[in-house]
C-alpha cells in the first residue's frame, strides 16, 4: 500500500509536476511497460499473443501493466463479440504519438550496452 503523504511520494508527484521527463519516465517505466509497448509498436496484438512474447511475465501482471497503460490513454483494449471472446491491444493516437521518443531510447539503448558490454554497469 502506498502512503500518498510520505516524504517519498510527496517528492516524487513534486518531481512529476515540474519535470517532463521524469513524469514521462514515471509512465512508461518499469520492466514490463517497455517490452509491452515494443510489441505494440509494430501493431494490434491478441492478449495471449502479448504474453508468449514477453518471456517471464505473469498474467497478473500483463493485466495490470496493461490496464495502467489504458489508463494513461497509450494502449486501447478492444473487446470483440465473439465466441470464445477475442481481446485485442493496439496503441491509440496518443501512443503512436511516443514513436519517435521510444525509438531513440531504443537506439540510445542498444548503442550504450554495446559501447559497456563487458563492463560491470548492469547485470
Amino acid at each position: 500500500m502506498k502512503k500518498n503523504n510520505s516524504t517519498n511520494a510527496l517528492n516524487q508527484k513534486q518531481i512529476n509536476e515540474t519535470c517532463g521527463m521524469a513524469f514521462s519516465l514515471t509512465v512508461i517505466g518499469g520492466r514490463w511497460k517497455p517490452a509491452i509497448l515494443c510489441r505494440l509498436l509494430y501493431g494490434p496484438m491478441r492478449y495471449g499473443e502479448l504474453r508468449k512474447s514477453i518471456e517471464g511475465i505473469s498474467e497478473r501482471m500483463l493485466v495490470a501493466q496493461l490496464r495502467e497503460l489504458e489508463k494513461d490513454q497509450l494502449v486501447q483494449r478492444l473487446v470483440y463479440a465473439e465466441v470464445p471472446p477475442r481481446v485485442e491491444y493496439r496503441l491509440t493516437q496518443h501512443g503512436e504519438s511516443m514513436r519517435p521518443m521510444l525509438k531513440a531510447m531504443s537506439d540510445w539503448g542498444n548503442m550504450h550496452r554495446k559501447k559497456t558490454a563487458g563492463s560491470s554497469l548492469r547485470p
